[in-house]
């Protein structure tokens, strides 16, 4: 038994070195790289700088269709900002009619910003000046090369267009049918045969830039109610870097003077802490990154208090079994009862402020909401390196025969 444990806590340690080296570093096998966890967490706008937009609906009051207009908006921004690659992007509303977009690392925030509220009415016109289809007909438009190696837009239609655009074609066979975005045209190709498949290309395009953003504006289609620009902020990458680099050595002091904290007032229990602490610092870098959460520097905050909420927890644990070495009984028997003492009063806490964080997340908006997501994700995976974890290393060294009373501060 006592052989069997030994190897079983060499290997678990062995393995949180080499994670946290992972975790640090990162690590290359061939063509296989991992990356530090670092480098692939997603900064938000306050850290990495960016474009701030405060839009407002221009709807009427009491109107029963503004709620569904404001969240098709909401949706048709996203994927405008998908198809620019700007994936970080964070869009929230707030209050009944305004919506807040905040776009971390732009590189031209005033184009992005126009192509967020940009109308993007696409029409095709015939040459009696009908419309023969407009951009809620196109179901796939992508940039690509046709003649020449010239940049255009192929574009895939619904079924129902696609039909539409077949007989007009169809008659329209050597005329020319205009493209028109927003009122002015941009291409006024010549029906050289009729269109049956529901597939063409717009072409005319200067270069491939152009194509790119044409394809993203008519894939997503038109905003269903029009919004007005009310505040444009650009954040400096310079206060990003200030406020992460604080943040980060405020954690890492903080974090520090934890662990000194509880080696020396709880001895043999406080090292079982330390290292449970820092299986809880990896599952929610992991966490945050697996899910792909924008930190931000509420964020941050919200993961220093968890920090200090799964000390709390090993704390809690740590007193019961105190009393009951005091009281007299074996090493053994005082973990065990000191774990089910303690479970009632760190489940309570946990839940208690996990709803409130659970709250804070649905109600709240941009910083409210990155301080409770990863609160949320602190809580979660301080109960179970709390009550799994720190369990597990301590009936381990139980089984090494390691009883001294002096080694658990008593």
């Amino acid at each position: 038994m006592r052989t069997k444990s030994a190897v079983k806590l060499s290997l678990v340690l062995v393995a949180i070195i080499m994670l946290c080296y992972v975790a640090l570093f990162g690590l290359q096998i061939g063509l296989y790289e991992i990356v530090p966890l670092g480098n692939e967490v997603r900064q938000g706008l306050d850290l990495r700088g960016g474009l701030y937009v405060v839009y407002e609906a221009q709807t009427e009051p009491g109107d029963p269709e503004a709620d569904r207009q404001i969240d098709g908006a909401m949706r048709v921004m996203r994927n405008r900002l998908d198809g620019a690659n700007q994936h970080e992007a964070t869009i929230a509303r707030q209050g009944e009619r305004r919506i807040v977009v905040e776009i971390p690392g732009v590189d031209d925030p005033a184009e992005l910003a126009d192509i967020l509220a940009e109308p993007a009415v696409l029409e095709f016109i015939g040459p009696e000046d009908d419309v023969i289809i407009t951009g809620r007909d196109v179901r796939v438009a992508e940039p690509g090369f046709g003649d020449a190696q010239r940049p255009v837009v192929n574009f895939e239609l619904h079924p129902e267009g696609a039909q539409k655009f077949a007989d007009a074609t169809t008659k329209y066979v050597g005329q020319a049918i205009r493209i028109v975005l927003d009122g002015v045209t941009i291409s006024e190709p010549q029906v050289r045969d009729a269109i049956l498949g529901g597939r063409g290309f717009i072409d005319g395009m200067e270069n491939m830039e152009a194509a790119t953003r044409l394809a993203n504006l008519i894939e997503s289609g038109a905003l269903p109610v029009n919004l007005t620009q009310l505040e444009t902020r650009t954040i400096g990458a310079t206060l990003g870097a200030n406020a992460l680099e604080m943040g980060l050595l405020s954690g890492i002091v903080g974090i520090a003077l934890v662990l000194i904290f509880m080696l020396l007032f709880y001895r043999l229990p406080g090292f079982v802490a330390n290292i449970s602490l820092i299986v809880y610092l990896l599952i929610t870098m992991v966490v945050i990154v697996a899910s792909q959460v924008t930190l931000t520097l509420p964020g941050i905050a919200g993961l220093i208090l968890s920090v200090g909420m799964a000390v709390d927890a090993n704390v809690i644990i740590f007193e019961r079994i105190r009393e009951e070495l005091r009281l007299g009984k074996t090493i053994r028997v005082s973990v065990d009862t000191g774990f089910s003492k303690a479970f009632s009063a760190i489940l309570d806490g946990n839940v208690t402020t996990l709803i409130a964080a659970i709250v804070l997340y649905y109600y709240g908006t941009g910083p409210i909401q990155g301080f409770a997501i990863t609160l949320i994700i602190g809580i979660l995976a301080s109960m179970f390196t709390a009550l799994v974890f720190t369990k597990f290393i301590m009936k381990t060294l139980i089984n090494l025969n390691i009883y001294s009373n002096r080694l658990y501060g008593v």
